[in-house]
């Protein structure tokens, strides 16, 4: 039987990467990006970017202890530095100021990994949040719940990016824009707990 802590660490760690991985921002760059695609590619894209998203974040999770000790960076220390980069993150996406270099063209076979997945998707931030996450993974139990958590949030935000198309049309550029303001005050309150977290626990 699954205990009930880790029932409760498991729908936390969806429900805080699901945010994380700015999921409205992500396919609103994915429909701008996708523009000229038909159906069948965009589909095949979604999954492709999906499969990008997973293994970067599982492999980020995984070495988190091993970097923290390559550098000597004390977990607090880097919760601090995570979270004032998802405050620029939240305030970005607050004001609608985040984008795409309009300067920088790619390719169809290369969207997928970069830019989609990396570093629209897993960011800077991104990052920093799952190697925070990856020094909790202290048991069998937890690395099962922990890592089945960010799976779930990005098989989530990848059902998002295959459904783009419908989303478009349901919600409209200012439906997207509004998703994408919320997730960016839920952000900014993840980012004031990560660094209130990492003073009071070196005070």
């Amino acid at each position: 039987m699954v205990p009930s802590g880790m029932i409760s660490y498991f729908l936390n760690t969806y429900l805080r990467f699901f945010f994380l991985l700015t999921p409205f921002f992500v396919v609103s760059s994915f429909i701008s990006m996708t523009g000229s695609m038909s159906l069948p590619q965009r589909h095949s894209l979604a999954l492709r970017v999906t499969t990008a998203i997973m293994i970067a974040s599982l492999v980020i999770a995984l070495i988190g202890n091993y970097v923290f000790l390559a550098f000597d960076i004390t977990l607090d220390a880097f919760r601090v530095g995570t979270g004032v980069l998802l405050f620029y993150n939240a305030f970005t996406l607050v004001h609608g100021s985040r984008n795409l270099s309009q300067d920088q063209s790619y390719g169809n076979d290369d969207l997928a990994v970069v830019p989609l997945a990396i570093p629209i998707t897993v960011g800077p931030a991104t990052t920093g949040a799952l190697m925070v996450l990856g020094t909790e993974l202290d048991s069998v139990e937890k690395i099962a719940a922990g890592l089945g958590g960010i799976a779930l949030a990005i098989i989530s935000v990848g059902a998002l990016l295959y459904t783009s198309t419908y989303l478009d049309r349901a919600l409209g550029k200012r439906g997207l824009s509004i998703m994408s303001k919320l997730t960016g005050l839920i952000l900014s309150a993840l980012a004031a707990q990560l660094i209130l977290t990492g003073i009071g626990n070196t005070l």
